[in-house]
C-alpha cells in the first residue's frame, strides 16, 4: 500500500472518529473503568492510539455495520412475507383480544412489526459485532505480547546477567537489550520505551523503569522491573540480582511447561471421548437404518460435518495452549553490514552480495548473470538439497502432478464422476480422489520437511557440551576465536563442522561477530540464535568470557531440560491419539464385516424364503453406501489425527504430516480387505 493511500485511510478513520466523537461523549465516562481498560490495553498492546478516538471509530463501525445488516434483515424479512414462505396467519398473538377494532388493528400490525423485529435483531447483532470486534483487538494483541513476553523472560535475564557479568554497566546493558529486538522481541520492545523515555523525553531511568512495569502487560515482567528499581534506588548488587532473577525464571519456565504438559494430557483424554462420539452416532444411526426409521441426512452430515469440525476444533484448542517457538530464529543487527543483509535475503530471486554492485560496473552484471546461471546448474544438479532447505516449494511440483493424475483418471474413466459410481466402487473411487492426491503431495513434503528439521536441530544436539568446553577453553586464557579453534578439533558433530568454517572465515577477514551471526542465520532457529545473540554481545567487550559463557550453557541444558520432558509426555500423547484412531478403524471393520455384511445376507435370504409375516428387519440397509460413509470416516479421521498429532508433538502443523501419510495408509490397507 502506498503512502498516500495509507493516509488516505488514516484519514477516513479520523473522520469517523471525529463524526462519532459526540456519540462517544454522550454513552461513555471520561474515568469509567470501560474507558480506562480499553485505555490501559491500548497502551499494552503498543497502540498508538487515543482512547477516545479509538472508541468514537469502534463506535462509528458498529453503526455503520449494524445499519447495514439492519437493512439486510429488513428486506429478507419483508422477501420471506411477499413471496409467501410466511403468512401472516402463522404468526400467532398468544392473547384474546376482546375489542374487536383493536384486534384488527393488532392483526394488521403484525407483519410490519415482524419486519422490524427482524430488522432491529439483524441491527443489534450487527453493531455488537462491529463494536466489539474493534474492542477485541487491542486485548488480542496485548494477551499476545503478554504470551511471548513471559516465554522470552527467562533468555532475556539470562542475557542481561551475561552481559553484567562481561563488564557493562546498568544503563549499558538497558541499552543492549533495547537493541535485541531481532532475539527477544516483545521483551526487548518494553526495555525500547524505557531507553526512548530516558533519552528523548529528558526522564531519569529510574522513572522510567517505573512507568513502564506499570505499562507492560506481563506481570512477571512488571515484577521484575519492580525488583530492579528497588536495587537501583537501594544502590544493591546488580549483578547479583540478576543471577538470583535468571535461575528464578529457569524454574518457572519448567513449571510453566510442566502445566502445558499436564493440560495437553487432559485434552487427549478428552480427544478419546470425542473421537468416539461421531462412532457412537453412526453406529445408532446404522442400527436406525435397518429399523427403517432414520434419517440418511444425519448419516451424512455425521461423516462429512461432525467429524472434521470435531477434529478441526479440537485442533484449534490445543493451539491455545501449545506454545511454539517466539521469533524466526534470524539474526539483524541494527549495524550490520551490506553482506550479512544480502546474505539474508539470498535465494532463487536474490543473488546475494553481488546485487550490491549491480548496475555501477558492467563486470558486476556479467558476474550477476554467470552468478544466476550456476545457482541454476546447482539446482537442478542437487534439487533434493533444495527441497530439503524449502521443503513448502515441493508443492509447486507435487500439487499440478496431482491434478494431472486426477484429470487422467477421470478422462479415462477409470475414476468415478458420480455418487453411485463412488458407492458401487469404494475403495478404488476413494483411493483416485483423495488417496492418490494425498500421497503425491504428503510423501515428498513429509520426507524432506523431516529432512529439514533434522538437518538444522542437529547443530544443537551438543550445543549444551559445546558451550561447557568453550568456557572451559576460555578459562585457560584462549581467546574466543582460539577457544572456537580448539573444541572444533576436540570435537565431533554438526557444531564443531560450522566453529571449524567460523575460524576459517574470520581467518580470512572476516569479523567474528559477522562469522557467528552468518552461521545463525544458516540455520535460524531461535533457540540457537538466542545463544550467538549472548555470546556475539560479550565478544564486543572482551574475548574473556568464560562467565558469559557459562551462563549461555546452564541456559541451554535448562532448554534441553525442558525439550526432553516435553518431548516424553508429549510421546504419549500422540500414542493416545494414534491408538484411539486404531480402536475406532478396527470397530468401524469389524460393524462393517460383522454387521452390515452379516445382516444384508440375512435380508437377501429373507427376500428369496418364503414370504412371511415377520418383520423385514435391515431391508432399507444398502450396504455398499454405508461401506463408503465408513471408509470415509476412518479416512477423514486419519487425515485430523495425523495433523494432531503432529502439532502437539512439534507445534508445526506441517510434521503431522508424516502421521498423515502413514495413518491413512493404514486405514487403505484395512478397508481393501473388508471393504
Amino acid at each position: 500500500m502506498s503512502l498516500d493511500s495509507k493516509s488516505g485511510v488514516g484519514a477516513r478513520s479520523d473522520v469517523l472518529s471525529d463524526a462519532f466523537y459526540p456519540l462517544y461523549s454522550r454513552l461513555f465516562d471520561d474515568e469509567g473503568e470501560f474507558v480506562a481498560d480499553v485505555e490501559e490495553k491500548l497502551a499494552q498492546a503498543r497502540m498508538s492510539e487515543t482512547v477516545e478516538l479509538y472508541l468514537s471509530r469502534a463506535l462509528a463501525v458498529g453503526v455503520l455495520t449494524g445499519g447495514v445488516l439492519w437493512l439486510v434483515g429488513t428486506l429478507l424479512a419483508y422477501a420471506v412475507f411477499a413471496l409467501g414462505l410466511l403468512s401472516a396467519e402463522a404468526l400467532s398473538l398468544g392473547a384474546r383480544i376482546p375489542n374487536e377494532t383493536l384486534y384488527d388493528l393488532v392483526v394488521a400490525a403484525k407483519v410490519p412489526a415482524a419486519i422490524g423485529l427482524a430488522g432491529v435483531v439483524f441491527g443489534s447483532l450487527g453493531f455488537a459485532f462491529g463494536f466489539g470486534s474493534l474492542v477485541a483487538i487491542p486485548y488480542s494483541k496485548a494477551s499476545s505480547r503478554k504470551r511471548q513476553i513471559n516465554m522470552l523472560l527467562s533468555d532475556s535475564v539470562s542475557f542481561m546477567y551475561a552481559l553484567s557479568v562481561g563488564g557493562l554497566n546498568q544503563l549499558e546493558v538497558l541499552e543492549a537489550m533495547a537493541k535485541a529486538e531481532d532475539t527477544y522481541g516483545e521483551v526487548a520492545k518494553e526495555f525500547q520505551s524505557i531507553v526512548q523515555e530516558t533519552e528523548y523525553f529528558g526522564v531519569d531511568y529510574r522513572t522510567a523503569i517505573r512507568n513502564q512495569a506499570m505499562e507492560t502487560p506481563s506481570d512477571e515482567l512488571s515484577q521484575f522491573l519492580t525488583d530492579m528499581l528497588s536495587i537501583v534506588n537501594s544502590g544493591g548488587n546488580m549483578q547479583q540480582f540478576l543471577d538470583d532473577k535468571k535461575d528464578k525464571y529457569m524454574r518457572t519456565a519448567k513449571q510453566q511447561q510442566e502445566l502445558t504438559l499436564e493440560t495437553l494430557e487432559l485434552f487427549g483424554e478428552m480427544y478419546m471421548t470425542l473421537s468416539l462420539f461421531p462412532l457412537l452416532l453412526i453406529i445408532i444411526l446404522v442400527i436406525m437404518s435397518m429399523l427403517g426409521n432414520a434419517d440418511d441426512i444425519m448419516l451424512y452430515g455425521t461423516v462429512y460435518g461432525l467429524i472434521p469440525i470435531t477434529g478441526v476444533g479440537f485442533l484449534v484448542l490445543v493451539s491455545t495452549v501449545k506454545q511454539d517457538e517466539t521469533g524466526d530464529g534470524y539474526l539483524s543487527p541494527s549495524d550490520a553490514s551490506s553482506r550479512l543483509d544480502d546474505s539474508r535475503k539470498e535465494g532463487l530471486l536474490h543473488l546475494g552480495i553481488v546485487e550490491s554492485f549491480v548496475g555501477d560496473y558492467g563486470v558486476f552484471d556479467r558476474i550477476k548473470s554467470r552468478e544466476g546461471t550456476y545457482k541454476t546448474k546447482v539446482l537442478l544438479r542437487n534439487p533434493h538439497h533444495f527441497f530439503r532447505d524449502f521443503p513448502l516449494f515441493t508443492l509447486v511440483l507435487t500439487i499440478p502432478a496431482a491434478l494431472v493424475l486426477v484429470g487422467i483418471a477421470v478422462a479415462s474413466g477409470s475414476a468415478p464422476t458420480t455418487w453411485d459410481g463412488m458407492v458401487a466402487a469404494p475403495v478404488w473411487g476413494t483411493v483416485i480422489w483423495v488417496y492418490v492426491p494425498v500421497y503425491v503431495v504428503a510423501i515428498p513434503l513429509a520426507i524432506f520437511h523431516t529432512w529439514n528439521v533434522h538437518s538444522r536441530t542437529a547443530v544443537v544436539g551438543k550445543l549444551s557440551d559445546n558451550l561447557r568446553q568453550l568456557s572451559s577453553a576460555n578459562d585457560t586464557g584462549q581467546t574466543l576465536l582460539e577457544s572456537i579453534k580448539s573444541v572444533s578439533e576436540t570435537s565431533s558433530g554438526k557444531l564443531a563442522d560450522e566453529f571449524a568454517i567460523m575460524h576459517g572465515k574470520v581467518n580470512y577477514g572476516m569479523s567474528l561477530r559477522e562469522a557467528l551471526v552468518e552461521f545463525n542465520n544458516k540455520y535460524h532457529i531461535p533457540r540457537l540464535a538466542r545463544t550467538v545473540k549472548l555470546i556475539s554481545k560479550a565478544q564486543e567487550a572482551s574475548s574473556q568470557i568464560t562467565a558469559v559463557l557459562s551462563t549461555a550453557a546452564q541456559a541451554s541444558e535448562n532448554q534441553d531440560d525442558i525439550d526432553r520432558e516435553r518431548k516424553s509426555r508429549t510421546r504419549m500423547q500422540v500414542v493416545i491419539i494414534i491408538m484411539t484412531y486404531l480402536t475406532l478403524l478396527a470397530v468401524m471393520a469389524i460393524l462393517k464385516t460383522q454387521f452390515l455384511d452379516v445382516m444384508a445376507g440375512l435380508t437377501d435370504q429373507a427376500g428369496g424364503g418364503s414370504g412371511g409375516g415377520g418383520m423385514s428387519f435391515g431391508g432399507g440397509v444398502d450396504s455398499n453406501l454405508l461401506s463408503v460413509l465408513f471408509f470415509h470416516a476412518v479416512t477423514l479421521q486419519a487425515i485430523l489425527s495425523g495433523f494432531i498429532s503432529g502439532y502437539i508433538r512439534d507445534a508445526d502443523i506441517v510434521s503431522g504430516v508424516k502421521f498423515v501419510v502413514v495413518l491413512q495408509t493404514i486405514a487403505l490397507v484395512v478397508w481393501m480387505v473388508v471393504g
